[in-house]
């Protein structure tokens, strides 16, 4: 940790900021209960939290110049050819009003709707090991459309409302454009229902898997279109086609999800990534094919004219419930 404090030190025009940092990192790695400026000056010493606060709220450094001095470090220390960028976002749970971007909302790390901040956060992993390269804060439009309270809470003039995807967008970008080796980006469906954020990967050259909802028509990116398979049944999109044509006849891997915030996550199938690029010339569906392995489940047989034999919803007269495949 010496060499990252003294790389990061270098942000800091004052000995006293840079000593200032060092405690304050340290005690957040250390073993405090509550890691408040009270009882993080104690444990480095302080007789009063002072210096840890004028750190946090008046002292003249750019985060972002010590953002890019670690991501430095992670890829001399972490860096591999195949690392993998993860991007989630994570609560934190705030009982006032005052804290920057604070609002009721949902909190996976709570798993409910609660007074809380939301950050999104980047990490890299390899096999030596994974760290935390980039964050952003999520700012509500409660704040964006207040600049009066934004100006209270010290937030920078002309921010602007961005959704989570868009805050991912922008952290993907710079990590491809720092240091860092990475071959892939992963993320959970709250970022790989977004079109937007796979055709940014795409264009970038860079291979992801990202959860997609069962819910969304697009599967790829945004230049493949929705469109309706045969049986009409609505939420089946050109790309569910392609695998019902591809997977025809074969069984799927079937992996655990572990526990969400409310229920227990189904089973997910597997698809692992196929062979070679694709030839030049073939459209975009013969391109999807060959990066796909079986393990998708069949349309049910239709009846005359691709029509389903219970309606054109797969609905029983007089019921509400959808005919399972």
């Amino acid at each position: 940790m010496g060499s990252l404090l003294l790389r990061v030190g270098e942000r800091f025009g004052r000995v006293e900021p840079r000593r200032h940092m060092r405690d304050y990192v340290r005690g957040l790695l250390g073993p405090v209960g509550r890691k408040n400026s009270w009882q993080l000056a104690e444990h480095a010493g302080h007789t009063s939290p002072h210096g840890l606060q004028r750190l946090l709220s008046w002292c003249q450094w750019k985060p972002d110049e010590v953002r890019d001095d670690l991501q430095e470090y992670v890829a001399e220390r972490l860096g591999q050819p195949d690392g993998v960028l993860i991007v989630d976002d994570t609560g934190f749970l705030k009982k006032g009003t005052v804290s920057a971007g604070v609002q009721r909302q949902y909190s996976g790390t709570a798993g409910r709707t609660e007074n809380c901040q939301i950050g999104v956060f980047a990490a890299y992993a390899s096999a030596k090991g994974r760290a935390l390269v980039d964050r952003e804060l999520y700012l509500p439009k409660s704040w964006t459309e207040d600049p009066d309270r934004c100006r209270a809470a010290r937030i920078p003039e002309g921010k602007s409302f961005a959704t989570k995807p868009e805050l991912a967008r922008a952290m993907v970008r710079r990590a491809l454009g720092s240091a860092l080796p990475i071959t892939r980006v992963t993320a959970d469906a709250a970022y790989g229902q977004e079109w937007h954020f796979r055709r940014m990967l795409e264009e970038a050259g860079v291979g992801y898997v990202l959860a997609v909802p069962k819910s969304a028509g697009q599967v790829t990116s945004g230049q493949l279109a929705h469109r309706p398979c045969p049986d009409r049944r609505p939420g089946r999109g050109m790309g569910t086609d392609l695998l019902r044509r591809w997977c025809k006849g074969t069984a799927g891997l079937r992996l655990g999800c572990g526990q969400a915030a409310h229920h227990r996550r189904s089973r997910s199938h597997s698809l692992p990534l196929g062979p070679g690029p694709p030839q030049p010339g073939a459209s975009r569906g013969d391109r999807l094919l060959p990066r796909l392995r079986p393990g998708g489940r069949h349309c049910p047989r239709t009846g005359p004219g691709g029509r389903l034999p219970m309606g054109h919803r797969g609905v029983l007269p007089g019921r509400e419930e959808r005919m399972r495949p």
